[in-house]
């Protein structure tokens, strides 16, 4: 390698300073030749036994190490902030920023000179690559791996989409409660995350689609022994990199963004994909806006059979052939010659790729529907836009006029939802606020409104829904969510009122608020902010320097890469 490599300024030399760096450093038993100018290997690791998702990772770990230094480098693992969906409150969408800030620092002011980011829940896969993004070294993803299908009474079950429908009939009076309570534990059987394609295995998938990770990166079971040799062949090949100095910037590329957004298309992914990706485009530098998700991916099939758009499990996934096989089957709609993390092409990657079951992975002319992806709203109630997922939603409610019943909060909703004096019934729309980037804070994954008790009991189990909220990728539903600007910074959003009238036209790219502009500015004036909950903290700052949902509800200052160059010695 002609190069110095960047971890030979702290431990290279015979001052002082690489005396103390390499001392510490000895006192877990590494020798002399450790620091003899092998590349040193940060791991970057998102275990936590609070995040149940990433709870298997230190087995994981332990065969990423194994191939560093089969490929002889020196692998360092690190811990990072651990945003685990399941359990951490708020929202773990509030911390991604957080913990990419922790990403970003800890990779900088160490002697790394390429990364594992050890990726699994939701929020996890997007905060590490934001925070490798801005540092630009060498960095490849490897994901935890969903778990084993559910099963319960005989059939397979689905974590998050078959909990909103378990959930749904309990409340309509179709399901016992001892059924819902025994569907609990026949769900979650092994280690890893979502099974469905849920916003982990969306992430999952981009990481693959975009060239940060392996082939077959996207689905292979957490316990399924080829997740363990995908770890090992993960460390050495970010040892090849760096001799390569193969770096994100020259990885994430405004083609490798257009194949990831019609890639999500063609597997049904996760929404908060679109948040995510703005972001990590902001990070890196390249050109990405929310306009692109409706320009790269409006004519692309969704041809995976998977929950929540469809029928399947990531275990069947991974069966059928996994993500190389869905892109191998669009492979015209796709840049073939992006470069990936194996040094080689998108093209390459999946040209030995096949489908082994055609009704997991679907022809092309059986799709699901034949333009998913994400749909881009526009109109008076969403200037800055607003999104829709087509394979997810009730192909009737795709063109919809009805009367707004509107609730001003998530803690409103609660209270009001099943009230049997609610004027609502299945035409309404129903409309909740002040739960985006700055409202809740943290833009929640609660804009899937469970519908209420009284309609459920009437066998009504879809109706269109509008909020500046996320949902979780297993949820599903005719759901229209990011609505920005949001209602806590004045948006449109702000100023509905129960009784409007509201036309939601998918196919038009519409979604109109039908009050004409002098009643908006009367009401605008009467508008108040609401107060943050939480002043001052990493919450205030959150707060006041988010941006909104359109932009990747990212910090303002956290946006673009600052490099990786050395910072000044410690002593």
């Amino acid at each position: 390698m002609s190069r110095k490599l960047r971890s030979q300024h702290w431990f290279g030399g015979l001052d002082k300073d690489a005396f103390i760096h390499r001392s510490w450093m000895k006192n877990n038993g590494l020798p002399d030749d450790a620091f003899d100018g092998r590349p040193v290997i940060g791991i970057c690791n998102t275990f936590s036994e609070l995040t149940p998702c990433n709870a298997h990772f230190r087995g994981l770990v332990e065969q990423i190490k194994a191939g560093v230094l089969e490929a002889g480098g020196l692998p360092l693992e690190f811990p990072v902030f651990s945003c685990g969906e399941s359990n951490l409150r708020p929202t773990a969408m509030l911390f991604r920023n957080l913990a990419s800030m922790d990403v970003e620092e800890a990779i900088r002011g160490n002697p790394i000179d390429g990364v594992v980011l050890v990726a699994g829940c939701d929020k996890t896969t997007p905060s590490l690559v934001m925070g490798a993004a801005s540092c630009d070294l060498p960095s490849i993803v490897i994901s935890g791996g969903p778990m084993l299908n559910g099963q319960f009474k005989g059939r397979a079950i689905g974590s998050g989409t078959d909990v909103w429908k378990f959930s749904e009939d309990v409340r309509a009076g179709v399901m016992s409660p001892a059924d819902f309570m025994a569907a609990e534990s026949a769900m979650s059987r092994s280690p890893g995350h979502c099974m469905t394609m849920g916003t982990a295995s969306t992430m999952a998938s981009m990481a693959e689609a975009l060239g940060l990770a392996l082939p077959g990166n996207a689905a292979y079971p957490a316990v399924d022994a080829h997740r363990a040799r995908l770890a090992r062949l993960t460390g050495r090949r970010i040892v090849d990199m760096v001799a390569e100095d193969l770096r994100l910037s020259n990885i994430l590329t405004r083609e490798a963004f257009a194949n990831a957004i019609r890639v999500n298309g063609a597997i049904g992914g996760s929404t908060n994909a679109v948040v995510h990706l703005l972001a990590i485009a902001g990070r890196v530098g390249t050109e990405l806006t929310l306009d692109d998700w409706d320009r790269f991916g409006r004519d692309v099939p969704t041809i995976l059979n998977l929950m929540p758009s469809g029928a399947y499990l990531m275990e069947d996934f991974c069966y059928a052939g996994g993500l190389p096989a869905v892109m191998k089957e669009i492979s015209d709609l796709l840049d073939l010659d992006c470069m990936t993390v194996t040094g080689k092409t998108i093209g390459a990657n999946i040209e030995s790729a096949e489908n082994y079951n055609a009704d997991v992975i679907l022809p092309r002319e059986k799709a699901l529907t034949q333009q998913g992806g994400i749909a881009v709203l526009r109109g008076n109630l969403a200037p800055q836009g607003a999104i829709v997922k087509p394979s997810a939603a009730t192909t009737g409610l795709m063109k919809h006029r009805g009367r707004a019943v509107v609730f001003e909060s998530i803690d409103h909703y609660k209270s009001r939802v099943d009230d049997p004096d609610l004027d609502i019934d299945e035409t309404c729309i129903m409309v909740l606020k002040n739960c985006g980037p700055k409202g809740y804070p943290g833009m929640a994954e609660v804009g899937n409104m469970a519908l209420p008790q009284k309609l459920l009991k009437k066998g009504v189990r879809d109706m269109v829904r509008i909020s500046d909220a996320r949902m979780s990728g297993t949820a599903f539903g005719t759901v229209v969510l990011h609505v920005a600007p949001e209602a806590a910074v004045g948006g449109v959003l702000a100023l509905v009122e129960d009784g409007d009238f509201i036309e939601l036209d998918v196919e038009n790219r519409k979604l109109h608020l039908d009050v004409d502009d002098a009643e908006l500015s009367r009401r605008h004036a009467r508008w108040v902010a609401p107060v943050p909950d939480m002043p001052g903290g990493y919450q205030g700052l959150y707060v006041e320097r988010v941006m909104q949902a359109d932009k990747g509800a990212d910090l303002d200052f956290l946006v673009g890469c600052r490099g990786h160059a050395v910072p000044r010695e410690s002593h």
